[in-house]
């Protein structure tokens, strides 16, 4: 009896450490969000075809495509996320994830903060871009630190792309002096965004009615690695969302040589233009 009382203190000391750990990660990664929105500017323009008379064909067709020209220029998006990951290509279940991002425009910068499982432990991370540095953090049980780096130069390119990506989410961002674009065919694009000492490029790909199908960039899979792997993040919908079409499903893949490794499918929900938190 005295052996089961002792075991059932220490597992609800056990879990006031957990919930204390994910209380000031929580905390923490609040914080983060609120110097985004605190350094970001906002500039109040309305959307217009002349302003994307230097862009590409295919980039000018999608920024038409979305509904942005007479809309309000973006400049912060909050959206969240539920979806399904997995860590190796032979790994055959997948686990469930929920997550947010909040994201500024005219100061680039996001945070992403997910909630999963590993091995039946809570596991919570979030990946930061801000002022041209990259970071990113995962937690085992909200006290273990699994991942834990930022300001790496890897890191940081690879953050960019992510951030280059998901202008997806707000096509208004394409008009950014950060973003130079490059046609490569009637319906392919190539951008390079430079900000803060950091630079990183993708492909986007879009049909013939100006819908993204997808996009690649050549990332860092690893800090250890030498040379990036291509990652492209494929869509599998596409929605009209407050007034702007948006890919909702998309799955995530990294290029290897022994083939293509999928390990993120997810949908978009949820979605704010312009918040003020």
């Amino acid at each position: 009896m005295i052996g089961l009382m002792i075991a059932g203190s220490l597992m609800v000391a056990l879990g006031g450490v957990v919930g204390f750990s994910v209380w000031r990660f929580n905390a923490k990664t609040s914080r983060e969000k609120m110097e985004l929105k605190a350094n970001n500017t906002v500039i109040e323009q309305t959307i217009d075809e002349e302003m994307a008379e230097g862009l590409p064909a295919p980039v000018k067709r999608w920024l038409k495509n979305s509904g942005m020209m007479g809309k309000e220029k973006i400049h912060t998006v909050h959206l969240k996320q539920r979806g399904l990951m997995r860590l190796q290509p032979d790994q055959q279940q997948w686990t469930e994830t929920e997550a947010e991002q909040f994201f500024t425009i005219e100061k680039p910068g996001f945070i992403w903060r997910v909630r999963t499982t590993m091995a039946g432990a809570p596991v919570i991370g979030r990946d930061l871009f801000s002022l041209g540095q990259g970071s990113m953090e995962i937690r085992l049980a909200g006290t273990i630190p699994v991942v834990n780096v930022s300001n790496h130069k890897k890191i940081n390119e690879s953050t960019m792309q992510r951030y280059l990506g998901e202008i997806v989410w707000f096509p208004s961002a394409a008009l950014s002096p950060y973003i130079q674009w490059e046609e490569v065919d009637e319906n392919t694009a190539k951008a390079t965004m430079s900000y803060e000492g950091t630079t990183g490029s993708a492909v986007f790909y879009f049909n013939d009615q100006g819908d993204l199908l997808k996009f690649i960039a050549p990332r860092y899979k690893d800090i250890n690695d030498e040379v990036p792997t291509d990652w492209v993040a494929t869509v599998m919908e596409t929605h009209t969302v407050n007034g702007i079409r948006i890919p909702t499903r998309l799955e995530a893949s990294w290029l290897l040589e022994k083939g293509v490794f999928t390990w993120y499918k997810f949908e978009i929900y949820d979605v704010t233009y312009n918040l003020e938190i």
